[in-house]
């Protein structure tokens, strides 16, 4: 699979991941309406899942919407339009979930499969190679 994520670029987007993660955790402990809603909640996005029991590609697609920036940030635009709190309690615990996912390595998913993500193969160290002699070599 080409197009993965290697090396500090990954590391660093797991960070990013991490550092959303917290900043959520510290805008809900602020803004929320109780974290057994954020309990409640915080797993919601993973729904997105049953997109893979039509196929791979309609999976990935339901998946990469329900863990993308996207709709998070617009449930927070909105609430400074519309002051609807159960609305701003959304876009921080769906931002919380888009970060911890993040921080676990979790990427968005290419139609090959779930397995297959922007930052690489889930559970998969990638191997990168620098010469491709070296790679004829060890296919032997």
């Amino acid at each position: 699979m080409s197009g993965a994520t290697i090396g500090g670029e990954r590391l660093m987007l797991r960070i990013e991941g991490l550092c959303v993660l917290i900043a959520s955790l510290v805008a809900y402990s602020k803004d929320g309406i109780g974290w057994s809603t954020f309990a409640l909640f915080i797993f919601t996005p993973d729904i997105a899942f049953l997109g893979y029991l039509a196929n791979r590609k309609i999976g990935a697609i339901s998946y990469n919407l329900a863990h993308s920036y996207i709709g998070a940030v617009a449930c927070l635009v909105a609430v400074s339009v519309l002051p609807i709190p159960t609305l701003l309690c959304a876009g921080i615990i769906w931002c919380a979930h888009i970060g911890f996912d993040g921080a676990l390595d979790y990427g968005l998913k290419y139609s090959e499969g779930f397995g297959f993500t922007h930052l690489g193969r889930i559970g998969q160290i990638p191997v990168v190679a620098l010469n491709p002699e070296l790679d004829a070599d060890t296919a032997r």
